[in-house]
């Protein structure tokens, strides 16, 4: 009984180096976009069991085989790791001819004609002759397996279905397993006649019989893998000479690395085991993996320090402007460099808002040290492993980042940044933040040892640089082994600084223009860091200096073709500012529509990006005597505006506000926090929240521009908080004139650029009396000044 198959007359077509004969597998890697769209056209339109393609013996699209196989996809892998790649496993049907190829976008497509009608092959008991041609193939076959390693199950498969399978498809799968060359197998794909077919295998197996009585060693061919079950004395002394050759050029580097004794113990134990070791283990691929980790990495291999300071100084200003806490302690470690050559490695931790250049001053100063320079991102890394590495009793086991990235740099003394510290997170394997004491701690870390290593390894010259926008989520423990340098956001004249000289510049290059072509005034640069970016950093500013040079771009190939129509160079206007990046986003108008009003009071707040404004507004309505808070509030901002309305009732009667109980209780008061999306929430706001409740039931507005940051207490002291300078650039950005303080916060000024506090006047308090004299417009006139005043 024959099973019969169809191929359609027009499939896809596949490019392969290999040749797949019907009756047999074969297993592929597909990496070429084009057959990723084939599969994924395929996979979606049919099921996997009906898809049928053409598998070619060709190199390239130029020169297909004229004789190809129509094959079934019987599986279909997909990874990512380390490059998107398919894995496919095919299964020969039948011989077919390529009559036309009708399209080869997005992959090949041809016209195709069936050549084997019958998956069986053709019925041979019409012809005699042929029946005799196959029982010698039948002999020829036997005798070549009794050659062969008899404990193999593809020989013993074989030697099942020798009986059985007709003298077509036998041909088909004989020719497959033994390993015979691409081209005797294309041989055998074209020859469409069995009998023919028949007698050319009769003379390969001959062959390889004559080879086999000789001591060549015929191996045997199962799908697309070779596995040689038999091999002679000479393969095997080749072999053997060349794992010796490798092992002893392992050996070789080993002796070039220079490991410590108790590395090169190890070491040496490890490729003594390797050397007794057979290829065919599977532990001899860890060993050696192992065993080459020591030879490549570092271990007495240093780069030298360039230690110029006058130099260092002035690239440090050449490539960042500001930041003089960060360049003053670059500085300071290179002159005690100069000392005492054997410092440890600091571990530095930059602390800022995103885009002020945090990661590119770490490789500004490997550059100036003379280093090599390795980041490492640790955003949402939540495995230990990845810090320590793993156990080399797993599978697929490899050393943690710290010791890869030391093996990529290839000294010992790199700068290494350590990036997004604070955005690691804990997961079920074990705590990465953990991990990392051992690495940032300069009295451990000259003896860390991995995981995968498992052999101390000297840290102590390395210097790590680790950013992060916010202490609060790195671990108390990790925090107390690094030394933090605080790189605050930028003031208005910075980022225009900034801006033309380093952003505008680097836009102009990248975008294919000169600064002959386009032209930014620096009052249109003002109007975009006022109007379109109020943040900390600089990177939404280069985006908008991206979207000019862009629109600049445009104009300029207009001008190549029609030079009439547009002149060079292009300069920005304000107009032309609206038209290219749209109105202005940050408006004036915006925060002084709220103010002037009664039970308004604009306060200062500290983000990881920098500093927000936010204008407080206090409401009364009759109600029960219950306090409302809105704008997604934490329990600390929740406790300040409750203890900012006690205060207020208490301090009342004393401002002449009538706000006795009754009235209280048949009130209900109102605060709302703008930006209800975002989460609120730290120890800042009393002061803010207390003046609008004031200007509420007093029904006084605040002075327009003035703004204000403070925690209170009962008794109405305002006590300091932090993020000073951050508020206070905040507050300038705004456009806002008065900036009350705490009194002792007034030490945090030093860092604020002298611009800004020509620019900005301040109000230094200590109770909250005198924060009312300075907000409301010729100040709070107490009832009775006596008592308030043996309270401050």
């Amino acid at each position: 009984m024959h099973n019969s198959i169809s191929v359609p007359k027009q499939i896809p077509l596949i490019l392969v180096n290999d040749v797949l004969l019907p009756g047999s597998t074969l297993k592929i890697t597909v990496t070429s976009s084009s057959t990723f769209s084939l599969l994924k056209n395929l996979l979606n339109s049919h099921n996997l069991a009906s898809v049928i393609v053409g598998i070619v013996p060709s190199d390239d699209a130029e020169t297909l085989n004229k004789i190809a196989t129509a094959a079934a996809v019987t599986h279909v892998s997909v990874t990512n790791h380390p490059q998107p790649s398919c894995v496919l496993v095919l299964t020969g049907l039948c011989r077919i001819a390529i009559r036309r190829v009708v399209s080869d976008s997005p992959h090949i497509t041809a016209q195709v004609q069936q050549l084997d009608n019958q998956v069986d092959g053709d019925d041979e008991d019409d012809d005699p002759g042929l029946q005799e041609l196959v029982e010698k193939l039948r002999a020829a076959v036997s005798r070549l397996l009794q050659m062969m390693d008899p404990n193999s199950s593809t020989v013993s498969k074989l030697k099942k279905m020798l009986n059985v399978l007709p003298g077509s498809l036998l041909a088909d799968l004989v020719a497959s397993a033994v390993p015979t060359s691409r081209a005797d197998k294309l041989a055998v794909l074209e020859t469409v006649d069995v009998e023919t077919r028949v007698k050319l295998l009769l003379r390969l197996l001959g062959k390889y019989t004559t080879d086999a009585e000789k001591g060549a060693g015929p191996g045997l061919r199962s799908g697309a893998g070779r596995v040689l079950l038999q091999r002679s004395p000479a393969s095997l002394h080749d072999k053997r000479q060349g794992a010796s050759d490798e092992l002893a050029e392992l050996e070789e580097n080993l002796r070039r690395a220079r490991l410590p004794p108790h590395a090169d113990k190890v070491a040496r134990q490890e490729l003594e085991r390797l050397k007794r070791m057979s290829q065919m283990n599977p532990e001899s691929s860890v060993i050696r993996s192992y065993v080459e980790l020591f030879a490549e990495l570092p271990w007495d291999k240093a780069s030298s320090d360039r230690l110029d300071l006058k130099k260092a100084s002035a690239d440090l200003d050449s490539d960042h402007y500001a930041m003089k806490a960060l360049k003053k302690r670059v500085l300071e470690y290179l002159a005690v460099r100069q000392l005492k050559n054997s410092l440890r490695g600091p571990i530095l931790c930059f602390v800022g808002p995103p885009g002020v250049g945090k990661t590119s001053v770490g490789r500004s100063i490997a550059g100036i040290l003379g280093r090599q320079f390795h980041r490492i991102s640790l955003g949402g890394v939540c495995n230990q492993s990845d810090i320590r590495g793993h156990r080399r009793t797993y599978i697929g086991a490899m050393p943690g980042r710290i010791i890869q990235g030391l093996k990529i740099a290839g000294v010992n003394n790199p700068v290494m940044l350590l990036d997004e510290i604070d955005k690691l997170t804990k997961g079920f394997n074990g705590d990465p933040a953990a991990a990392l004491l051992e690495v940032l701690d300069p009295e451990q870390n000259c003896s860390f040892v991995d995981h995968y290593l498992n052999v101390p390894f000297d840290l102590s010259q390395v210097l790590f640089i680790a950013t992060a926008n916010t202490i609060k989520t790195i671990p108390a423990a990790l925090l107390d082994r690094m030394e933090l340098v605080h790189v605050s956001g930028y003031s208005q004249e910075e980022k225009l600084h900034i801006a033309r000289r380093h952003l505008l510049p680097k836009q102009i290059l990248e975008h294919g223009l000169t600064g002959d072509l386009l032209q930014v005034p620096d009052p249109v640069l003002a109007g975009i860091i006022s109007g379109y970016t109020r943040e900390a950093g600089v990177r939404s500013l280069e985006r908008k200096l991206g979207s000019l040079c862009r629109a600049a771009a445009v104009r300029v190939v207009q001008a190549k073709t029609e030079p009439s129509s547009v002149s060079l160079p292009v300069v920005i206007d304000a107009a032309e500012l609206e038209n290219i990046l749209g109105p202005a986003i940050f408006l004036d108008s915006e925060l002084w529509s709220r103010v002037g009003q009664p039970g308004v009071a604009v306060g200062l707040a500290w983000t990881a990006d920098g500093g927000s404004v936010m204008a407080v507004e206090a409401s009364k309505m009759e109600g029960s005597g219950e306090l409302v808070l809105t704008g997604q509030l934490g329990s600390v901002l929740k406790e300040s505006a409750q203890l900012a309305l006690n205060w207020v009732r208490t301090a009342a009667s004393q401002y002449g506000i009538k706000l006795d109980g009754e009235l209280l209780l048949s009130l209900d008061t109102h605060i709302h926090f703008p930006k209800g999306a975002e989460g609120k929430d730290g120890p800042s706001a009393g002061v803010t929240i207390a003046t609008a409740l004031v200007s509420l039931f007093a029904e006084r507005p605040v002075l327009p521009g003035v703004a204000m940051t403070g925690e209170i207490t009962l008794r109405g002291i305002v006590l300091p908080v932090g993020g000073v300078k951050e508020k206070v650039l905040t507050a300038h950005r705004a456009g806002l004139s008065k900036v009350i303080l705490p009194k002792k916060c007034e030490k945090d000024l030093h860092d604020v650029p002298d611009n800004v506090k020509k620019e900005l006047s301040f109000v230094f308090v200590s109770h909250m009396d005198e924060v009312l004299q300075a907000a409301f417009e010729g100040g709070f006139h107490a009832v009775s000044r006596g008592r308030l005043a043996s309270k401050l």
